[in-house]
């Protein structure tokens, strides 16, 4: 498709004018034992007034793949004046019925919610908060996340069977030359050992998304520094 306790979790630190991703597809063996709860991606950007967070879970999933019923889906902000300093947190909780019916609300940890949506999240336009100020969508899309595993693969080949006959500086960096950089990097950067164009690993594969869309004003207008992590928590 093409679009837009145990836990999980990925980060990633943005000013209000920038962007952020963190990736990890299946990795640890916890999450790879349920794949409702394996984050692979975590995105968040700026987009005019709103802040755009979209979480990612269920790496390679199939047709019939579903979030679980079982499972909290979680966004956190952490706000401040400037980086690394943050000093007020907030959280996107998304829970779903077994038939995918969300549930997700805004709110500061402890305080009443701020806003939040409820009903049919898959469809394109996704779920709509009364004050319009808090958007969601939910449901499978293509992974969204570019990796070149046969480029990366050549390249680490050569790089795990070098150390033997490396020499190191003070600072227990190897001496390679120029030109072995440029063919490594040629490497990462294309297929049949840099001969042929990068290929995309994921360009095929699907995933479950949940993308959030919050307006700036929901957050304290002094702070100008967003720290967004997403963790994934079974419910007891």
């Amino acid at each position: 498709m093409k679009s837009w306790l145990r836990w999980a979790c990925a980060a990633a630190t943005l000013t209000v004018a920038s962007s952020a991703m963190a990736a990890d597809h299946r990795d640890a063996p916890g999450t790879k034992a349920d794949p409702t709860t394996d984050i692979n991606d975590v995105y968040a950007f700026v987009d005019g007034g709103k802040l755009i967070l979209a979480m990612t879970v269920f790496p390679v999933a199939e047709a019939d793949a579903a979030f679980s019923d079982a499972v909290q889906y979680v966004f956190h902000i952490d706000t401040g004046a400037g980086f690394p300093v943050t000093t007020e947190s907030t959280k996107v909780v998304c829970t779903f019925m077994a038939d995918q019916t969300a549930t997700c609300y805004l709110g500061m940890p402890g305080q009443p919610s701020t806003d939040y949506v409820t009903g049919d999240a898959k469809g394109e336009a996704g779920m709509t908060s009364e004050s319009g100020m808090f958007q969601v969508f939910a449901g499978m899309r293509a992974d969204p996340f570019f990796f070149n595993l046969e480029g990366f693969t050549d390249a680490v080949s050569p790089v795990v069977a070098a150390p033997p006959g490396l020499t190191f500086d003070e600072a227990s960096c190897p001496d390679v030359s120029l030109q072995t950089s440029a063919d490594l990097v040629a490497q990462l950067q294309g297929t049949a050992l840099g001969t042929m164009p990068a290929q995309d690993f994921f360009l095929a594969l699907n995933t479950l998304s949940i993308v959030a869309s919050i307006d700036l004003s929901l957050f304290n207008p002094e702070h100008n520094t967003l720290s967004v992590w997403a963790s994934t928590h079974r419910v007891q």
